[in-house]
């Protein structure tokens, strides 16, 4: 079976950060798009790479469809002209349904943690599964995804309380103005040192403890447990 092709992480940052940042700081000012134009415009980027990317790999979950309904309710706030308070609500509210969605998962045949940590695109789950049966290891393998589900859901859960702090703190002028698509903007730009990365770095922990717990589970070493580019057309 053919691996699913990568997203393609510098159109992800252009389309969803750099260009709808542009827009709302140079472009929405009355003798341009003007703020309601200059906010469609920018929130067009993030909606239609989510809709090209799903036509160009043909996957899509929960938590895509859960991004492009955060496009659409901020382009339904901004138009409204609504107070910050609401931005800040929204953006704190969507990364805490993923993280209450990653975690009542566990409950179901489909675990988000599969989808988010243990995928063939990062690992080989096929040779993992194959030394975690020979070692009798499922029920151990069933409590590790669990810690790295708990995990991931915090760095959800994380990032939620950081949008909310953030928003509160930038989002201060009257909707539909040029100044608070001004302050959009500079939350665009922020969102990656402040929220981003500090999101990022714990699921690299989450990632790091699958693997070492993987590793000793079924006997396999780091460069074994992960999806090579090699071992993939080996197995095609």
């Amino acid at each position: 079976m053919p691996a699913r092709k990568p997203e393609n992480l510098w159109l992800n940052l252009a389309c969803n950060v750099v260009v709808p940042a542009l827009i709302l700081s140079r472009l929405s000012g009355e003798h341009a798009l003007g703020p309601a134009g200059g906010l469609v415009a920018a929130l067009a980027f993030p909606f239609g790479y989510g809709v090209w990317d799903f036509a160009v790999r043909r996957k899509t979950n929960f938590i895509s469809v859960l991004g492009v309904v955060s496009v659409l309710l901020s382009g339904g706030l901004g138009l409204l002209k609504v107070d910050g308070f609401w931005f800040a609500v929204k953006d704190a509210a969507v990364p805490a349904l993923i993280g209450a969605a990653v975690l009542l998962s566990m409950r179901t045949r489909e675990p988000l943690i599969r989808t988010l940590l243990f995928n063939e695109a990062v690992l080989d789950v096929p040779r993992i599964e194959v030394a975690l049966q020979a070692r009798g290891a499922a029920a151990a393998f069933e409590a590790l995804l669990r810690r790295a589900t708990w995990l991931v859901a915090t760095s959800f859960f994380l990032s939620g309380g950081l949008n909310f702090v953030l928003a509160r703190h930038l989002l201060r002028s009257p909707g539909g103005t040029p100044e608070f698509n001004a302050e959009l903007a500079r939350m665009h730009w922020l969102s990656w040192p402040v929220i981003v990365l500090p999101s990022m770095a714990m699921m690299m922990i989450a990632l790091w403890q699958l693997v070492k717990g993987l590793e000793a589970l079924t006997g396999l070493t780091g460069d074994e447990v992960f999806r090579t580019e090699k071992k993939s057309s080996q197995q095609t």
